[in-house]
């Protein structure tokens, strides 16, 4: 039977209007958050540099009061220890003093005492009897892991640096799919080889255009710090998040810090920073064994 054009054609019509009805093609909508139906925000590179500034400059000193979670372990070894309902008390001031002091649940006794000015560390852990000192640039884990917790870290995880865009390179990413929707920061360092360094990768949501995420890397491109922050809260008129997850994987602990109260730029004096080596402790600078027996 000869082949009939007009009988193809309106079949290929009739296909069309069946594939466009409500029948078949359906709206679906992308569940990224509670208010995902909000428009994306929209934002450039200098804007995100503006506001990583903006939030570093704003914050001079705070004093803080917080509910922590320890995880001490490695998830690839698949060991983890937690330590829950832990309150801390945390003091910063600029440029890079900071004290941590973490009590023991229930009983409220110390459970660690830690530190630093930026360049040396101070870590008193009272079950041990040790006072471990050393540089924060110093490497080297302790298979006590405890041991291993170091103020700076802290100090990188909750004031994020500004980017020095004279002396490292920017792009921005912007990471919009099905699930996510972010920009991401990304500041890389050139060699004198000429060889480009990852340093780190800020995230910003989309949603609220908030810090959500800090990544820290190692000359070799390994993850030194990966800091998550939700919740952003104005304390004292200054926002800051109530939420932060800090992930120090190569030195195998996590910490979630949960905000209970803050004072942000009312002044920390310099006496929260002394922390004397107690009678009867052990001294033990950092990545070496502990000396037998009280020492001073």
């Amino acid at each position: 039977m000869p082949f009939r054009r007009p009988a193809l054609t309106l079949l290929v019509l009739c296909l069309l209007c069946a594939a466009t009805s409500s029948c078949i093609a359906r709206r679906r909508l992308i569940p990224r958050a509670a208010n995902s139906t909000k428009p994306l925000l929209v934002a450039d590179l200098p804007s995100l540099l503006a506001a990583i500034g903006k939030q570093y400059d704003a914050i001079q000193n705070f004093s803080a009061m917080v509910d922590m979670v320890v995880g001490l372990g490695s998830t690839e070894k698949n060991q983890i220890t937690e330590y829950k309902d832990i309150r801390a008390y945390i003091r910063f001031r600029k440029p890079s003093d900071i004290r941590l002091i973490g009590l023991i649940p229930v009983v409220h006794s110390t459970m660690f005492d830690m530190v630093s000015d930026g360049a040396d560390f101070k870590l008193y852990i009272p079950s041990k009897g040790r006072f471990i000192v050393g540089s924060n640039a110093v490497d080297g884990l302790s298979p006590n892991k405890l041991e291993n917790l170091r103020p700076q870290h802290f100090v990188d995880a909750l004031v994020v640096q500004p980017i020095d865009v004279k002396t490292n390179k920017v792009f921005l990413e912007n990471f919009t799919d099905a699930d996510n929707a972010y920009y991401i920061v990304h500041e890389i360092r050139e060699l004198p080889d000429g060889r480009l360094q990852l340093r780190r990768a800020i995230w910003f949501s989309r949603i609220d255009m908030t810090m959500a995420r800090q990544m820290i890397f190692d000359e070799t491109g390994n993850l030194l710090t990966d800091a998550r922050y939700t919740q952003w809260h104005p304390y004292d008129n200054f926002p800051f998040p109530k939420h932060i997850e800090i992930d120090r994987p190569r030195d195998e602990y996590v910490m979630v810090l949960d905000v209970v109260k803050m004072d942000i730029n009312k002044g920390v004096g310099s006496d929260q920073f002394v922390l004397e080596q107690p009678e009867g402790t052990t001294l033990q600078p950092v990545g070496t064994p502990p000396a037998k027996g009280p020492q001073k």
